[in-house]
C-alpha cells in the first residue's frame, strides 16, 4: 500500500482527523476522538515511515520481521514503525490499522465512562 492510499485509508475512519506537526517532531498524526492511532514521519532520513499501535503479542511478532521495528519513544506502549509500507500485504496492514484505531476509540470511551461514573 503506497503512502497516498494509506493516508486516505486512515482518514476514512469515523471521527478521524489528521494534524501535521513541523520541526522538531515532523510527523503527520492521525487521531480519533483526540487519541492518536497512527502517524507518518515527514522528514528525512525517515520520511514516510508509518507507525501504529499493536497488541503486546503482535509487537513481539512484528518486531522480528525485517523492515518493522519498535517505534522510537513509543515502543513501551507497543507501537511499531513500518519502514516500507508497500512491502506489507494491504489486507494485513489494514487489519493492523483497524486494531490501532479501535484501541484509540475504546480507550476514549472507557475514560469517558470513568469520568461520568
Amino acid at each position: 500500500m503506497d503512502v497516498e492510499v494509506l493516508k486516505e485509508h486512515c482518514n476514512r475512519y469515523a471521527g478521524a482527523s489528521s494534524k501535521l506537526f513541523g520541526p522538531p517532531s515532523n510527523v503527520l498524526v492521525y487521531y480519533s476522538r483526540g487519541r492518536r492511532f497512527a502517524y507518518f514521519k515527514t522528514s528525512e532520513p525517515e520520511k514516510w515511515r508509518f507507525s501504529i499501535r499493536t497488541t503486546p503479542e503482535r509487537f513481539l511478532e512484528l518486531t522480528d520481521v525485517p523492515g518493522i521495528k519498535p517505534a522510537r519513544y513509543l515502543a513501551r506502549f507497543h507501537w511499531v514503525t513500518l519502514v516500507d509500507t508497500s512491502a506489507i500485504p494491504a489486507d494485513y496492514l489494514q487489519e493492523l490499522i483497524a486494531w490501532s484505531y479501535a484501541k484509540a476509540v475504546t480507550r476514549t470511551r472507557n475514560a469517558a465512562r470513568r469520568r461520568h461514573g
